[in-house]
C-alpha cells in the first residue's frame, strides 16, 4: 500500500465535554474538518467514549476517518490523549475508568451540560456523572493500560498552565515511555525543544484541543499507509518510510 498524507486533528471534543460548546455535534465535526482539508481526526472527550459512535456515523461516506479516543485526566491533575482502532478497544478503557472516577454528580449549571447525541446531533441523554474531574489512575498505569489495549497514549498540551504535564510535574519523567508529547497552538516545536528541555529528543504533535468549531488546527501531517495506531507510531517514530510533522497554520 502506498504511503498516503493525512493532515490530522487528533484531540476533538464533542457536547459530551463540559466546556464544549453546543455546535460541537457530530454533522457539524464532520463538515468542519472537512472543510479544512482534514481527512483524520479522533474523539477525545473528557473521561468519556460515549459519543464516538455518533461521530463515526456522521462521517460514513465521507473522506474522514474518525479513531476512537479519550482524553484521560490522571491523578495527577494531566490530560493525556488516548487513541485507538476500535470503539471496542476505547469501551474497554472507559469500563475502567468507570471505576476510577469519583462519584460526583454533574452540577450542568456550574460546569456545563453533558450532552450524548445521535449521528445527527439529536439528543439522546445527558451524562449524569462529573467528567471534568481526576480518575485515581497515575500516568504510569494509565499508560500501561492504553498499551495494553493497543492504544497510543500521548501526554496533551504538555504547556499548558491548566493540566498539563510540565505545569503539574515540571518536567516529562523518564520512566513515562511515550511516543509523543502534545503542544497547545500557543506553541511551535522549535520553542518546545528549549523552554522544556526534557522533551527535547521527543516527538512533539500539536493538535487544536477542538472545543469549538473555528478551533480545528489540521496542522499534524502524517505520511502513513492508513490512518491506524500501528502506523501512526512508525510515523511518529520516523520508521519504515512513514513520517510526520507540524505544518504552520
Amino acid at each position: 500500500m502506498p504511503i498516503q498524507q493525512f493532515r490530522a486533528d487528533l484531540h476533538v471534543h464533542t457536547v459530551l465535554s463540559p466546556c464544549a460548546e453546543v455546535e460541537m455535534i457530530p454533522p457539524l465535526i464532520v463538515e468542519s474538518a472537512l472543510d479544512l482539508g482534514i481527512n483524520l481526526i479522533a474523539i477525545t472527550d473528557h473521561n468519556s467514549t460515549a459519543n464516538i459512535r455518533a461521530v463515526q456515523k456522521a462521517a460514513e461516506h465521507s473522506s474522514l476517518t474518525v479513531l476512537p479516543g479519550m482524553e484521560l485526566q490522571t491523578k495527577e491533575d494531566v490530560h493525556s490523549l488516548c487513541l485507538f482502532d476500535t470503539l471496542q478497544q476505547a469501551e474497554e478503557l472507559q469500563q475502567i475508568v468507570n471505576h476510577k472516577l469519583p462519584r460526583i454528580k454533574n452540577n450542568a449549571d456550574l460546569f456545563g451540560a453533558q450532552f450524548i447525541v445521535d449521528e445527527n446531533g439529536e439528543y439522546l441523554g445527558s451524562e449524569d456523572q462529573l467528567l471534568i474531574t481526576s480518575s485515581s489512575l497515575s500516568l504510569n498505569e494509565a499508560l500501561a493500560i492504553v498499551t495494553s489495549l493497543g492504544g497510543l497514549f500521548i501526554p496533551a498540551h504538555i504547556n499548558r498552565k491548566t493540566f498539563g504535564l510540565i505545569e503539574s510535574l515540571g518536567f516529562l519523567p523518564p520512566d513515562l515511555p511515550v511516543l509523543a508529547v502534545e503542544i497547545s497552538r500557543h506553541m511551535t516545536p522549535q520553542q518546545a525543544r528549549i523552554e522544556i528541555p526534557s522533551v527535547s529528543r521527543s516527538p512533539i504533535i500539536q493538535n487544536g484541543d477542538v472545543h469549538r468549531l473555528n478551533e480545528f488546527l489540521g496542522s499534524l501531517i502524517l505520511e502513513i499507509e492508513k490512518p491506524t495506531i500501528a502506523e501512526i507510531s512508525l510515523a511518529l517514530q520516523s520508521k519504515s518510510g512513514r513520517s510526520y510533522k507540524i505544518s504552520p497554520s
